[in-house]
């Protein structure tokens, strides 16, 4: 609307831009907008994007299904949702199909953030593990490579020979 009243005085748009703090391109769009359609025609026409596929009611089912837990809804293996399983939930449920970038918006609008499972074979015995760590890998590595005998370049290793400048053959003199 201030953009309206600015072209009403007779600003052009590139001064519009510069007082209202927008691009160019964006100005004499709005300019063209004015004189075609007048001030109605720069009203706002609410949020951008697609409309959210679950009404409210929806909405705050999905929210109480999130809150049961994974395990509620047949997911046992363990207790996170990732967006793939929030999509499926959400086509189980309402029978509406959401993809899995959908499916974060979604959670993040709810207040929920997906998981990454963590990717452990069942059988796994934490004690073997904790072991292996401490003693085998020890004996496996290695003491490393000794301190002092690196070079500060990446494709030559540093000379101890002559200085900085000298050259084979070359007299200082």
């Amino acid at each position: 609307m201030q953009a309206a009243e600015l072209f009403e005085r007779r600003v052009k748009p590139s001064e519009v831009a510069q007082r209202l703090r927008v691009s160019v391109k964006s100005a004499y769009q709005w300019h063209q907008w004015w004189r075609d359609g007048g001030v109605q025609a720069l009203a706002s026409r609410g949020p951008s994007g697609s409309r959210c596929r679950l009404s409210p009611r929806y909405l705050a089912k999905l929210a109480g299904y999130l809150e049961e837990g994974p395990a509620a809804h047949g997911w046992v293996e363990d207790q996170v949702w990732t967006a793939s399983r929030v999509a499926t939930l959400i086509g189980r449920k309402f029978h509406v199909s959401y993809s899995v970038s959908g499916a974060t918006r979604l959670l993040h609008r709810l207040g929920f953030s997906p998981q990454v499972p963590a990717r452990r074979v069942a059988e796994r015995d934490e004690q073997v593990v904790t072991v292996w760590r401490e003693v085998t890998w020890a004996e496996v590595k290695g003491p490393g490579r000794p301190a002092g005998t690196t070079s500060a370049s990446r494709t030559r290793q540093a000379s101890t020979v002559g200085r900085p400048g000298d050259r084979p053959g070359v007299s200082a003199e």
